[in-house]
């Protein structure tokens, strides 16, 4: 059976450990070339870990929320193997807090890893492929997002998170409407597993952490990354263990229409009648 990802050269960030190095891993059995990129050592093992199974791989530890660090990220890519196809932004912090306590600086990094480290790696890419596409070339590239439930759905402590994560999926909607022109989907997954960021946070049965396994996340985020899924682009998937999900985003609800302005009285009845209308 051919594999999935053959051919394809894939950068995945914060793969030094949980998600990010079990997508790592499984691009490289499915045939992929892979940078995996992390701050400090980290990366350097997982290389090793994918040359063992026989794959390719290079290490590369830069900071992507830093601009030109992302650039030379892209670069780092073309240069090893020639061209890019995937990029997978998976790079993240915690710094959890409730709203009274949180300091400028917990917010700010968690927004700077989170937010701009999906930006900046994005943009150096897209760069990269619309090039790709105005030259001639035929591009079928993919730009794969972490976002969260967190994110989507609100989580107590985690303000920044939360911020940063909703952040995302709006720029995986917005970049899936621009990039496509140019033979790049963008797509997103909000996942549930237990990483080197979440797994002290509370006690797990040994159910549960087979159930919340990085690499229960991966198989989605490489089938997201093969030429399979051309045609899905501006989506975020739910993912826990073997179930998954499409999440729907903000709708229109329930409404009402004064033909004229408000008074603000009058919405003492009303809003609350929208409100209880609603999910």
């Amino acid at each position: 059976m051919p594999q999935l990802t053959e051919g394809r050269a894939v950068i995945v960030t914060g793969a030094g450990g949980g998600i990010g190095r079990a997508e790592a891993l499984e691009f490289a059995r499915q045939g992929a070339s892979v940078v995996v990129n992390d701050l400090g050592d980290a990366a350097v093992d997982v290389v090793a870990e994918i040359q063992a199974l026989g794959g390719t791989a290079v290490a590369n530890s830069e900071d992507v929320s830093d601009w030109d660090g992302a650039k030379r990220l892209i670069d780092a890519a073309v240069n090893a193997f020639g061209r890019l196809d995937v990029l997978v932004n998976n790079a993240g912090i915690l710094r959890d807090r409730m709203l009274v306590n949180m300091a400028p600086e917990e917010w700010d990094d968690v927004i700077k890893v989170h937010l701009r480290g999906t930006f900046a790696p994005s943009r150096h890419a897209a760069a990269y492929w619309r090039e790709c596409s105005k030259s001639g070339q035929q591009v079928d590239a993919r730009i794969i997002n972490t976002s969260s439930a967190a994110g989507l759905y609100g989580n107590l402590g985690q303000a920044n998170y939360a911020a940063a994560k909703a952040g995302i999926a709006a720029l995986t909607i917005v970049a899936a409407e621009e990039l496509g022109r140019y033979g790049i989907t963008v797509n997103a997954i909000a996942p549930a597993a237990l990483t080197r960021m979440t797994e002290g946070l509370r006690e797990r049965s040994d159910e549960e952490k087979a159930q919340m396994a990085p690499e229960n996340i991966a198989p989605l985020v490489v089938w997201l990354g093969s030429a399979e899924s051309a045609d899905i682009t501006g989506r975020l998937f739910n993912v826990k263990g073997g179930w998954l999900s499409v999440a729907e985003g903000w709708v229109s609800g329930p409404e009402a229409d004064n033909g004229t302005r408000w008074a603000p009285a009058q919405l003492s009845d009303v809003v609350p009648s929208l409100v209880a209308k609603s999910y």
